[in-house]
C-alpha cells in the first residue's frame, strides 16, 4: 500500500492536489500523496490520449478507486507526449509511488508562465493543513 506521506521539494503543486516535475519546457505529472491516499486503493486509469490538449485547472483523466471516482485536474496546460502505460495497467501503483513510478502524463508546456502560479511544497503543505 501507500508509503509514507511526503511533499517533494522538487515538485509544484496544484490545489486540487496533483503534481508537476518541471524539466525545460516539459513536464511530468501525477495526482499527490494527499490525493492518492483520501482516494484510497486506486482500480483504474484512465488517461488521455498522446496529442491530447490540456488546459490548465480543467480535467484530463479520471481515476477511480474502491471509494470514488475522481477527475485528474491539469496542474499545467500542454500537449501530452507520453501516458504511464503502468499506471494504466497497474493503478496501484499511483499508490505506491505517486511521485516515482506512479506518474501519469509527461507533456510538453505550451505556458511557462503557468509554473510560477504553481505551489512550493511548503505552500501545498500549508493549503492541505487547512482541509
Amino acid at each position: 500500500m501507500a508509503g509514507s506521506e511526503s511533499y517533494p521539494d522538487d515538485l509544484r503543486y496544484h490545489p486540487e492536489h496533483d503534481w508537476a516535475r518541471v524539466d525545460g519546457d516539459e513536464a511530468v505529472m501525477g495526482i499527490t500523496w494527499y490525493a492518492q491516499d483520501s482516494l484510497g486503493e486506486l482500480v483504474l486509469f484512465d488517461g488521455p490520449e498522446v496529442g491530447a490538449t490540456l488546459t490548465k485547472d480543467e480535467a484530463y483523466a479520471e481515476v477511480e478507486s474502491v471509494k470514488a471516482v475522481s477527475d485528474v485536474i491539469a496542474p499545467l496546460s500542454g500537449e501530452v507526449l507520453e501516458v504511464n502505460q503502468k499506471a494504466v495497467d497497474e493503478p496501484e501503483t499511483v499508490n505506491e509511488d505517486p511521485y516515482g513510478e506512479g506518474w501519469l502524463v509527461r507533456i510538453r508546456i505550451s505556458a511557462p508562465g503557468e509554473v510560477e502560479a504553481l505551489l512550493d511544497a511548503g505552500a501545498y503543505r500549508a493549503h492541505i493543513a487547512e482541509l
